[in-house]
């Protein structure tokens, strides 16, 4: 049983990702309030080099706002790279491929920051030790959240502990590990881990609602993230799109819906509210 907890003294928070742009993040705050879900994080898959200005610092507004975490996903990427190996495996799919790529992610973070965002979804090991060694130096916002994704699986103790020294503040683990192996997880790093609790079939697409009572016993404090099965991956994402990735959104807070209940039946002395965390907390600016 993990004794830890998240600043304002909650075990567990609902993420929803793939949330591509102001217009999805508007239809998940409408949705979340419909249905009475508390979403504390929104995560996007795109990265912040498809998104313009306007568009970053409308998604971090709305975040401030509404008390919700903006974490926006650093590129380029393998997958998306001109590499060859990208074609044959999907190992590839997050790492930032030479000096340029690490850079180009590093002018991601500053520009975000700039723009507002606090909380970055970093998917190379080399980007996350240099920014961690830049935020450690107070070239970067102390506050900010540096979120490894589910592209750079944590599927073991000793990874976690590496991924938390080099300036993780919050853990992606791999999407098919038992609830024993979020405990060894826990016990390792003081970091929040991110559990898909429904993956994307690209990510297993395991629907694991009837193990969320325990992950949270052993493993919190940890965010629960709804993904979605059997739907088409929509990155990277723009105008052309936005109806699908609206639509996703608001299933995926359905989703969390279908989680909160089933928790509230089997493990109702786990349920809880919103919390009240500052927005330091939380991974955004201060007004």
């Amino acid at each position: 049983m993990s004794e830890a907890r998240f600043a304002d003294g909650l075990r567990y928070r609902i993420e929803i990702p793939s949330v591509e742009g102001p217009a999805v993040l508007r239809a998940v705050l409408e949705e979340a309030e419909r249905r009475g879900v508390p979403v504390r994080r929104v995560s996007q898959g795109s990265g912040v080099m498809m998104l313009t200005d306007d568009e970053i610092r409308e998604l971090a507004e709305l975040g401030a706002a509404s008390g919700i975490e903006v974490s926006l996903f650093l590129g380029p990427r393998g997958a998306w790279d001109a590499g060859g190996q990208s074609l044959v495996t999907a190992a590839v799919a997050g790492v930032a491929r030479g000096a340029a790529g690490v850079e180009a992610c590093l002018a991601e973070v500053r520009r975000g920051v700039r723009l507002g965002i606090r909380s970055f979804l970093v998917a190379d090991l080399g980007a996350l030790a240099e920014l961690g060694r830049l935020k450690r130096a107070g070239e970067l916002p102390a506050s900010l959240v540096l979120k490894t994704s589910v592209l750079l699986p944590c599927a073991n103790p000793q990874t976690a502990q590496t991924l938390e020294a080099l300036g993780a503040t919050t853990i992606n683990v791999a999407t098919d590990l038992s609830p024993r192996e979020l405990g060894e997880l826990r016990a390792a790093t003081r970091c929040p881990l991110d559990v898909y609790v429904e993956a994307p079939d690209d990510q297993g697409g395991f629907v694991r609602y009837y193990d969320v009572p325990e992950m949270i016993r052993r493993a919190a404090p940890l965010y629960v993230k709804l993904g979605l099965r059997n739907a088409p991956n929509i990155y990277p994402s723009g105008l052309h799109l936005e109806e699908l990735a609206v639509k996703l959104a608001r299933e995926r807070v359905r989703r969390a819906e279908l989680v909160l209940r089933l928790l509230a039946e089997l493990a109702p002395d786990l349920v809880e509210g919103r919390g009240g965390d500052r927005p330091a907390d939380l991974g955004i600016p201060e007004p």
